[in-house]
């Protein structure tokens, strides 16, 4: 099985009580995702940083590069000791590897359309990997209220277009989520189209596929 290496950052504080379970919690990961994809060899960065994770969960993922995410954790949110015991880390581990991979494959992409995929790839993966629903961001509101707010033919191929707006609600224009709830819809429906779930396929699919299953659907 390939090396994933745990580093330990300790500059904003150590997450020394936490260790052991936080380890169990990526190995298990680790361990499910590896029956269905070859795993590659990951550095994953570990680090306590107060307030700059998701309120909703207390940690947050963020990928760098194919061999590289780090995960965020902050002992003190009050829904962080449950998240941990739940199963949500687990999936935040998941929804970073498949970053990872995509990355890897045919990358994570620099237009909002190739972004919309790319997060609700990961999103699909981490839901058939452990059979769970979506996440609060994945369904953050209806399938009629993400018809009104779908970006246009324009709009998707941009390479300029605002992340942080379309996927935290950033400057106010548009709501919270929207992005990764549009993803993992998208996502859903070329899965869909599938005779049965594929985990390779959920991973190198191009863009412009998932896409066209949302049009065509």
């Amino acid at each position: 099985m390939a090396e994933w290496r745990l580093h330990w950052l300790q500059a904003e504080g150590d997450l020394e009580p936490w260790r052991p379970r936080i380890t169990a919690e990526i190995e298990a990961t680790r361990d499910i995702i590896s029956r269905l994809l070859t795993l590659p060899r990951l550095d994953i960065l570990v680090q306590r940083l107060a307030r700059a994770v998701i309120p909703e969960i207390g940690m947050v993922g963020h990928a760098y590069r194919r061999s590289l995410f780090a995960l965020t954790l902050d002992p003190d949110n009050a829904h962080f000791a449950s998240c941990l015991a739940d199963g949500t880390l687990r999936r935040q581990v998941a929804h970073e590897v498949h970053h990872c991979l995509r990355m890897a494959g045919p990358g994570y992409g620099s237009s909002l359309g190739e972004a919309l995929v790319s997060e609700g790839l990961a999103g699909q993966f981490v839901r058939v990997l452990f059979q769970t629903p979506p996440e609060p961001w994945e369904r953050a509101m209806d399938e009629a209220a993400l018809t009104r707010n779908f970006p246009t033919a324009a709009e998707l191929a941009s390479t300029a277009y605002d992340h942080a707006g379309w996927f935290f609600g950033a400057g106010g224009h548009r709501p919270r989520w929207l992005g990764y709830t549009l993803g993992y819809h998208i996502a859903g429906r070329w899965l869909a189209t599938l005779p049965e779930p594929d985990a390779v396929q959920l991973v190198n699919v191009p863009a412009g596929d998932a896409l066209a299953a949302w049009r065509t659907s």
